[in-house]
């Protein structure tokens, strides 16, 4: 099974995502909205890729809110510094 990080770039109303396997080459990419159903859409398009970690920008800073969310969904979490 093939590991992926999900790079996020959070924003107040929306999250953008890149999807980069180990070899650094982009699988996928997309802009998600902050409310639940952009949570629920960014969600159901990372479970193509079920061994996967997310590398929240700023996970204690601006991503915090959406760190919180993704680690009480089951998801594993690592901060990137802005």
């Amino acid at each position: 099974m093939e590991h992926v990080v999900i790079g996020v770039d959070p924003h107040k109303l929306s999250a953008t995502i890149e999807v980069v396997d180990d070899h650094e080459r982009m699988l996928g990419q997309g802009r998600f909205t902050t409310d639940r159903a952009g949570y629920a859409a960014m969600r159901a398009y990372a479970k193509a890729w079920p061994v996967r970690v997310w590398a929240v920008e700023g996970a204690n800073g601006v991503g915090r809110p959406l760190a919180q969310r993704l680690l009480e969904s089951g998801e594993h979490v690592v901060d990137v510094p802005a």
